[in-house]
């Protein structure tokens, strides 16, 4: 079946959200690989949301850099403005709580964050050409306090980079194309992550401040590490109900953006959802969002356009896209 046959058939009411094991994603054995498409297939046309096991990513690695952030996040306001994302071109650093509103109807997102992108491990390695990097380019800030969060971060970075990297293999073979299709397009991670923390929240869930409103993400996916035992994510499924997606020891979640959702022509979902953190205690999260290179544009993936589905999107690059979302977001000209 073609993919804009699947396509037509989506079902996209889901009251779950899918569960994958990745056991099988560095198999040589391809039939295996495949089959695993194939499940990644199913997911991203019918609900664009999905937990991973067998990620990878060692706990302790995810543990550590919990514990960095919950130790910056407890400094005063005044040092983590130092670094206000709004003070740099690309919105690295911190962002306070209520500086973002991903969705207009609301007053801001109740949350406080601190973003950054590819860096090397060891200071004063060999950096990669980043050239490419376009509107989006400028390098990292770190706080000078804790004295290993940059180190705790980047660990972490890396691991999540490694797992995105390998899931563009078999995103290429779940739209019937060649494995290493995506490869010429990711030689730079173009990917950025953010660790927050949400204060627990309380008045009615249709209030006009949210954890994070209901929105979209921007790149190719996200890969979310949510704390345990915290319910606040919940997506929005075509029925307009909103699904909740708990914390499942062990795994990842991970949700298409809308990078991937424009080279499908929309056949890939990039759906919207939220955070509300009613648990009466703080909660953290750490998502990757992971995208194409900057300079690639998103332009239709063959077999996404066809004469029943024409050409959805107007195409710009990746890097053009992202900015101007988070200008969108944070206000910031």
């Amino acid at each position: 079946m073609s993919l804009v046959e699947s396509a037509s058939k989506a079902n996209t009411s889901f009251s779950a959200i899918p569960v994958i094991d990745l056991s099988t994603i560095h198999s040589s054995d391809a039939t295996s690989r495949k089959l695993l498409a194939n499940q990644l297939r199913d997911a991203c046309i019918n609900v664009g949301f999905f937990y991973v096991r067998n990620h990878g990513i060692p706990e302790q690695v995810v543990s550590s850099f919990i514990s960095e952030s919950k130790e910056y996040f407890s400094m005063p306001l005044d040092y983590k403005m130092q670094l206000e994302n709004k003070k740099t071109p690309n919105f690295k650093g911190y962002s306070p709580l209520l500086s973002g509103n991903n969705d207009p109807n609301n007053n801001g997102d109740l949350q406080e964050g601190f973003e950054f992108g590819w860096e090397p491990l060891t200071t004063g390695a060999a950096q990669d050409d980043r050239s490419g990097d376009g509107v989006m380019a400028g390098a990292n800030v770190w706080p000078d306090k804790p004295p290993r969060f940059r180190e705790a971060a980047l660990q972490y970075y890396h691991s999540a980079v490694r797992l995105g990297k390998a899931m563009f293999p078999l995103f290429a073979l779940a739209l019937h194309l060649d494995e290493d299709f995506f490869e010429d397009k990711t030689v730079h991670s173009a990917a950025l992550m953010k660790v927050l923390h949400y204060p627990p929240q309380t008045g009615p869930v249709d209030g006009r401040v949210l954890g994070i409103g209901a929105h979209t993400d921007w790149e190719c996916f996200t890969i979310l590490w949510q704390e345990p035992d915290i319910q606040a994510l919940q997506v929005l499924n075509s029925d307009n109900q909103w699904i909740d997606a708990p914390p499942i020891p062990g795994t990842m979640v991970i949700n298409l953006g809308d990078q991937l959702a424009r080279w499908t022509n929309g056949i890939f979902k990039s759906t919207v959802h939220r955070a509300i953190n009613r648990s009466g205690v703080r909660r953290y999260s750490i998502p990757l969002f992971f995208g194409t290179d900057y300079d690639v544009k998103l332009e239709p993936i063959p077999g996404c356009v066809s004469d029943t589905r024409p050409m959805q999107y107007e195409v710009v690059t990746a890097g053009e896209y992202v900015q101007s979302k988070l200008k969108q977001t944070y206000n910031h000209y």
